[in-house]
């Protein structure tokens, strides 16, 4: 079986503004001196994409964080998949913890969302992860393989999609799970895939997200099943980007 190329994706959240493009300029200098054995990704804000596309060069691809169900309408505020496809976006991240939180997107949604990406000729980043209390509670797998059946289009190919697991207690807070723990639920993700797709499921990317960090990154890129990192704050800088870029070495 070949194992997926890797992806370290970076996740800029609600930060950044013009100047922080400069992380980005670094960041093709670094790539281009040492090198990156894996596929490289930042997702900035929205008023970023157009100007950290003409910034950044053919090591590094651009996504968005979000984008709109439908293709079109009266949606003010909202973005279709089509116009970050027409912008130069490669990726979509859908159904981040913070916006099944702070938006109440539900799974349902979270799959119109993932299927309105792959129609439009992107790929997406599904999210999906537990809380503290469920993990407290023991339910860690049943929340995470329900999101993952839940969220999934039919129609999700090795092509058009990539699985982001990140433990909600985990973002942000420096905690992370043990490797046994990663090492469960990435065993858990990669058993739905291949229940739901047959052996096109073992080549599905399924990334860690949740403090991930340049001291951590080697270790958890380690583990059987993780294809990558989401990263949050330490995509921010380009030298703690490539740090854990460089995990791959």
């Amino acid at each position: 079986m070949t194992t997926p190329r890797a992806l370290v994706a970076g996740n800029w959240k609600m930060n950044g503004v013009a100047a922080n493009l400069a992380e980005i300029e670094k960041l093709n200098g670094l790539i281009a001196e040492g090198g990156a054995n894996c596929d490289v990704l930042v997702c900035p804000p929205f008023t970023l994409i157009h100007q950290s596309l003409q910034v950044a060069d053919d090591r590094v691809d651009i996504g968005a964080q979000d984008c709109h169900a439908n293709f079109s309408g009266a949606h003010t505020g909202d973005i279709a998949a089509g116009m970050l496809q027409d912008q130069g976006c490669k990726y979509v991240i859908v159904g981040h913890s913070e916006r099944r939180t702070d938006h109440h997107e539900h799974s349902e949604l979270v799959s119109e969302k993932a299927k309105a990406v792959q129609e439009t000729g992107l790929i997406a980043i599904i999210c999906v992860g537990e809380t503290e209390g469920e993990r407290d509670g023991g339910n860690t797998l049943p929340v995470v393989t329900t999101q993952v059946r839940d969220s999934i289009p039919a129609d999700a190919t090795a092509d058009n999609t990539v699985i982001a697991y990140e433990p909600v207690w985990a973002i942000g807070t420096g905690r992370t799970p043990t490797i046994a723990d990663v090492a469960e639920v990435h065993a858990a993700v990669r058993q739905v895939l291949v229940e739901r797709f047959g052996d096109s499921g073992n080549t599905i990317r399924i990334l860690y997200g949740g403090s991930v960090k340049p001291e951590n990154a080697r270790e958890l890129m380690s583990v059987e099943n993780v294809n990558g990192a989401l990263v949050g704050g330490a995509s921010l800088k380009a030298d703690s980007f490539y740090g854990i870029i460089q995990a791959y070495d």
